[in-house]
């Protein structure tokens, strides 16, 4: 198999998927470390997700107790605000009117 650069892929990247497309297969490389295998796509192997039905003993989402609400109110939009300006972000004031 042969092997690629991150940076000669990052370069090239239409004509390595055209490669891949046409059943070549590389070994993408950092430093001179393998990190990823870039290879044609195998619709049998799409997800290895396992679905498992639940325990028939197990009780329906609605008759789980989850407890009281928590007391506080929490208003999302100005933490995400608050996040923004402790990164530095100069659209964190920008304020949409509605």
């Amino acid at each position: 198999m042969e092997t690629v650069t991150v940076a000669e892929l990052k370069a090239r990247l239409s004509h390595y998927l055209r490669e891949v497309r046409a059943g070549g297969s590389f070994t993408v490389v950092s430093r001179d470390i393998p990190v990823a295998t870039l290879s044609p796509h195998d619709p049998g192997h799409d997800d290895d997700l396992v679905i498992v039905a639940p325990h028939p003993d197990a009780p329906s989402l609605a008759g789980i107790d989850m407890g009281p609400p928590l007391p506080a109110h929490v208003d999302v939009v100005d933490l995400i605000r608050q996040g923004r300006r402790d990164a530095g972000d100069t659209l964190a004031d920008t304020r949409t009117r509605r």
